[in-house]
């Protein structure tokens, strides 16, 4: 017994315990709490300040360029300070702007805030990459990827919680909590990541100076397929289709819960049921090895359409509406994960690169799509905007999982 105890103690104490703690802290409150807080409390901002659906739909459009910002910022900062300055930077963004929006006086405030929580889940995604391949020993970098990666459907079940501890109508006191443990999980990432020198060791003044160019891939993302290498064009594609998915549910779930009947708690156990269902996301390796990951993304993308669907068809069931959040979150999770492992195979020479730059396109469909909803729901109601969604999300799911001809991807 005290010899487990005594290996049970130098593991806690070990470099990969203590990155893949306070990466899973970090990447739980940016991803799973201060980028999704909006969708969970979004009928309370609309009763607080009369807003339309038009203006919500921008807001939601808004926060996910904030995250935009944070992608495209953060390889520049790590690369002038290295990789935990990023981190670091995206939990005072989680800190700053979740108070901002808890203390809001007027709508302009509260729009500005939540652009700025947002962008923590761009700041704080891939930098931890970089961290781990330099900190952990070789054999326990898969296990810390997979606890760092796990924290996002930690943080959607924190942030159901926590909202139902705040109360139904206390959306500031649940962004004022956010806040909260932002600044807890800020503060063990201080304490349990290392300051690391950028890559290759300290840059010269002259160098620091020199404005960084972006990469090719990144370029490719941000100027059209047409720019794109042949490989990556599908990966980039679903990237789009799967953020723009999974943006519209997380924005709407919780709107459509309460208005179809179900009351102010169906909404925290939407958000807690995706967290849940996001856990199978820790399997997606053993997926993409049996059936390869183009197979994989076009399921997600599939089973994400398929449970938007139940939900705005469902609205009115309890059982339905908590059935497809925790459907989808298990789409969502491998959906994500497998992307990672997509781009990889696409583009061995460049993974990193490739991954940043399809995070970029699926990051513009997250911009364009709630604006797109917003202004279709007054035309249309949201039930039927979701059965679009549905649909286009099923059609790109068939396209993706095509067999290409003479390509092996």
């Amino acid at each position: 017994m005290s010899g487990r105890r005594r290996r049970a103690e130098q593991l806690s104490r070990s470099p990969t315990a203590r990155v893949a703690t306070s990466g899973a802290a970090v990447v739980g409150v940016a991803f799973g709490m201060a980028r999704y807080v909006y969708g969970l409390t979004l009928p309370d901002v609309r009763t607080a300040f009369g807003l339309g659906e038009a203006v919500l739909g921008l807001v939601a459009s808004a926060t996910f360029a904030g995250y935009l910002v944070g992608l495209l910022a953060a390889p520049r900062l790590a690369a002038r300070r290295g990789p935990r300055a990023p981190t670091t930077v995206g939990g005072a963004c989680a800190v700053l702007g979740c108070l901002a929006v808890a203390l809001a006086p007027s709508p302009g405030v509260l729009a500005a805030g939540a652009v700025v929580a947002g962008s923590a889940a761009g700041f704080v995604w891939a930098p931890y990459s970089d961290v781990v391949a330099r900190v952990v020993q070789p054999r326990h970098r898969p296990t810390a990827l997979a606890l760092i990666t796990t924290g996002t459907s930690a943080g959607l079940l924190a942030l159901a919680g926590l909202a139902v501890v705040t109360g139904a109508a206390a959306w500031r006191t649940t962004w004022a909590g956010v806040a909260v443990a932002a600044a807890v999980a800020a503060a063990v990432n201080l304490r349990g990541v290392p300051r690391l020198p950028p890559l290759g060791g300290p840059i010269p003044a002259r160098a620091r100076r020199a404005r960084p160019r972006p990469s090719a891939l990144l370029r490719a993302a941000l100027l059209g397929p047409g720019a794109v290498p042949r490989r990556l064009r599908r990966p980039l594609a679903y990237a789009v289709a799967y953020f723009a998915a999974t943006t519209v549910c997380f924005t709407y779930a919780g709107d459509v819960a309460r208005s179809g009947g179900l009351g102010a708690a169906a909404a925290p156990a939407v958000f807690a049921l995706v967290g849940v269902g996001g856990l199978v996301g820790l399997g997606t390796g053993g997926m993409a090895r049996v059936a390869g990951p183009r197979v994989v993304a076009a399921a997600s993308l599939g089973v994400v359409g398929a449970s938007v669907a139940l939900l705005a068809l469902g609205r009115g069931s309890l059982a339905a509406v908590l059935a497809a959040a925790l459907v989808f979150g298990a789409a969502y999770m491998v959906g994500s994960a497998v992307l990672a492992v997509w781009t990889a195979e696409v583009a061995p020479d460049r993974p990193a690169e490739a991954f940043t730059a399809a995070l970029v396109a699926g990051a513009l469909g997250s911009v364009v799509a709630p604006v797109a909803v917003g202004a279709a729901v007054p035309v249309l109601t949201l039930p039927v905007v979701l059965l679009v969604v549905a649909v286009l999300a099923v059609a790109g799911a068939v396209l993706v999982g095509r067999r290409p001809r003479g390509a092996a991807v």
